[in-house]
């Protein structure tokens, strides 16, 4: 060990210490749990129907409202 430092050898070792510090909690580490698959208990589909049904509903209602408004129909 004459070619090498106290101060070089002091450095590596300090290295190795803080290598070894940062790596050896992550060796007993578990592995991550897979996601439960994605279950769908309808309530997306009922809402996506009702959303078609306002579309449909507010269609209709553009639709008619034309007729009323040109109709000779004098309320008061």
């Amino acid at each position: 060990m004459a070619g090498i430092s106290s101060g070089a050898l002091t450095g590596v070792m300090v290295i190795l210490a803080l290598a070894f510090a940062i790596v050896s909690p992550y060796v007993e580490a578990q592995s991550a749990a897979p996601a439960p698959p994605p279950t769908s208990d309808g309530t997306s589909i009922d809402q996506g129907i009702a959303y078609v049904l306002m579309l449909v509903a507010l269609m209709l209602t553009y639709l008619i409202h034309p007729l009323d408004a040109s109709s000779s129909y004098s309320f008061f």
